[in-house]
C-alpha cells in the first residue's frame, strides 16, 4: 500500500466511526431499555446496543476500502478517543460537586461507571474490532472480493462473539449486577442483536463501500499486510 496516499473520504469515515464508538460507549450505558416485541416479549438491554453495532459497519467500510492497516489505525485512534473519554469522565464525576447543584448523585448513575468495566469494555473493543477487521481482510482474498454480504456479516460475528465474550464475564461476573446465571443468556441476546443490526445495515454498507471505491479510485487487497495489531505502519 502506498503509506503517502491521501484520501478524499478517508477522515470522514474515521471520525464517523470514532463519534459512533464514544457516543455507544458512554451515552449508551446510562440508560436500560425494555421493549415489547413480537413472539419474543419484553426484552430488555442496554441502550448502547442499538448503536455499538454500527462501529462494526464502519470498521467493515474501512477495511473492505482501504485495507486492514487503514483500518488499523483508525482502530486505534478510536482506542484513543475512548480512553480519553473515559479518563474524562472519571474526573469529572469525582470532582465535588457545588453546594447549590442538587444532581451528582444522577450524575454519577448516567456516567460513574467502574473503572472494572471501562477496562472489560476497552479490552473486549479492541479485541474484537482487530478480529473484525482481520477476518474481513483474509475473506476478501478467499472470495476474490465477491459476496461482500458473507465478509461484513461473516467477520462481525467474528468480532462480535469475542467482543460479547470478553466484556460481560469481566465486566459483571460476580460484581451483583446482572445474576451470575443470567449472564449468558445476556451474552447471546446481545450478541444476535449486535449482529441483528450488522444484517440490516447490509443494504446501506454496500451503498457506501460502492461509492467510496468508486470516489477513491480504491479497492485493496492485503496480500502482503502486517497484520500486528501493535503498528501503526501504513
Amino acid at each position: 500500500m502506498n503509506g503517502n496516499r491521501s484520501y478524499r473520504y478517508y477522515e470522514f469515515v474515521m471520525a464517523a466511526f470514532v463519534t459512533v464508538l464514544i457516543c455507544s460507549n458512554l451515552i449508551g450505558p446510562a440508560k436500560i431499555a425494555q421493549l415489547d416485541l413480537p413472539l419474543l416479549g419484553a426484552v430488555t438491554f442496554g441502550a448502547g446496543v442499538l448503536f455499538f453495532p454500527i462501529s462494526y459497519v464502519f470498521g467493515d467500510i474501512l477495511t473492505e476500502v482501504y485495507g486492514y492497516a487503514r483500518a488499523r489505525r483508525v482502530i486505534w485512534a478510536g482506542f484513543a478517543g475512548l480512553g480519553f473519554a473515559s479518563l474524562m469522565t472519571t474526573i469529572v464525576v469525582a470532582l465535588p460537586p457545588a453546594p447549590f447543584w442538587p444532581h451528582q448523585g444522577a450524575y454519577e448513575i448516567a456516567f460513574g461507571n467502574t473503572p472494572r468495566i471501562v477496562a472489560a469494555s476497552m479490552l473486549a473493543y479492541f479485541c474484537g474490532e482487530f478480529v473484525n477487521s482481520y477476518v474481513l481482510a483474509k475473506m476478501k482474498l478467499a472470495t476474490r472480493g465477491r459476496w461482500l454480504w458473507t465478509r461484513t456479516i461473516g467477520s462481525t460475528i467474528a468480532g462480535e462473539a469475542v467482543d460479547s465474550a470478553l466484556f460481560y464475564p469481566l465486566a459483571f461476573y460476580g460484581a451483583g449486577i446482572i445474576p451470575d446465571d443470567k449472564l449468558p443468556l445476556v451474552m447471546v441476546a446481545q450478541f444476535v442483536a449486535k449482529v441483528g443490526v450488522e444484517i440490516a445495515f447490509t443494504p446501506v454498507t454496500y451503498k457506501i463501500v460502492k461509492f467510496l471505491k468508486r470516489a477513491e479510485g480504491e479497492d485493496f487487497y492485503d496480500r502482503d499486510t502486517d497484520f500486528s495489531p501493535f503498528t501503526l505502519k501504513p
